[in-house]
């Protein structure tokens, strides 16, 4: 076992939800349109409305993550081991995830996220069922389908038809890969709700050719969970429209031996092209901040 992996939970003890309190909220321009409205029980939860603007040119892209302090999103050595155990655990942050899964038309997440995850998939539902049926009203009344659909892309095609995260066939899920790649998924026997869209590449797959897709399927909101690496490739294409990240109370640490990723991994961004982005939002829960920046660009 290397230096760097991850075996245990974190032993921050167990607590109850903190409540989201709002510091700081600036003000919204007039977009072409939004997805957004939360209903009263979560507008409640989450102390204020939550809208996201549409872009005129493509899908808008956002992505979710939880880091510690000292900028670590995953614990173990392959990238792969973060979320619960980076946050502690924390309801709030849960509760957090589940609204903008429901809000999403598409969640993308990582084949390497996908791998080391034994839950139930990418829904609202599944990441804070205590709230499950609030997730489900919001969609209804927003005309959305019951469940975003899962973009996950994969190179190595290293993915089974039996993991838990595909069992529930009420999720449409969408694996993308290389053309001789999607042959041998194909030839996996993937169940009914599980498609295989083949792209024209032997590497690596394209952030933009993601957004295509997800186009293609209607989406005009997509939501990315989907690991350092991927979204390093939405932000060196300029594709990330807004992020939603915690900060927890936490410190990790980094060792020689013991790699932990911080947030964008892969790609080297300053100082040609370094990214500024406006903090749009601030809550707190307990001593998790819950920030929201936005990343202006041509089209919003």
């Amino acid at each position: 076992m290397s230096l760097g992996a991850v075996t245990t939970r974190s032993t921050r003890p167990a607590r109850g939800a903190d409540p989201l309190e709002r510091l700081f909220e600036a003000g919204e321009t007039a977009p072409v349109g939004v997805r957004g409205g939360l209903t009263p029980p979560l507008t409640s939860g989450y102390d204020g409305d939550l809208a996201i603007p549409f872009r005129s040119d493509r899908p808008t892209v956002i992505a979710n993550f939880v880091e510690t302090i000292d900028g670590v999103v995953a614990l173990d050595d392959e990238g792969e081991t973060g979320g619960g155990e980076v946050s502690g655990f924390s309801p709030t942050d849960r509760f957090v995830m589940g609204i903008l899964r429901a809000l999403a038309d598409v969640v993308l997440v990582g084949a390497g996220t996908v791998r080391s995850s034994h839950g139930g998939g990418w829904t609202a539902q599944a990441v804070n069922p205590r709230r499950a049926a609030e997730y489900t009203e919001l969609r209804r009344t927003l005309g959305l389908p019951p469940y975003p659909t899962t973009i996950i892309p994969t190179v190595s095609g290293d993915l089974e038809p039996n993991h838990p995260p595909f069992a529930d066939e009420n999720v449409p899920i969408v694996l993308v890969a290389p053309g001789a790649t999607a042959e041998r998924l194909r030839a996996k026997g993937f169940a009914a709700h599980i498609s295989i869209e083949a792209v024209d590449t032997t590497d690596t797959i394209a952030a933009g050719a993601l957004l295509d897709l997800a186009a293609r399927l209607g989406a005009r909101l997509v939501l990315s969970e989907g690991g350092p690496h991927l979204i390093a490739d939405l932000v060196a294409d300029d594709l990330l429209d807004e992020l939603f990240l915690t900060l927890a109370p936490q410190i990790a640490g980094r060792a020689p031996g013991a790699p932990r990723f911080g947030l964008v991994e892969g790609v080297d961004l300053w100082p040609e092209r370094a990214r500024w982005a406006n903090l749009s939002s601030v809550r707190r829960a307990g001593d998790h901040l819950f920030l929201r920046y936005r990343f202006e660009e041509n089209g919003r």
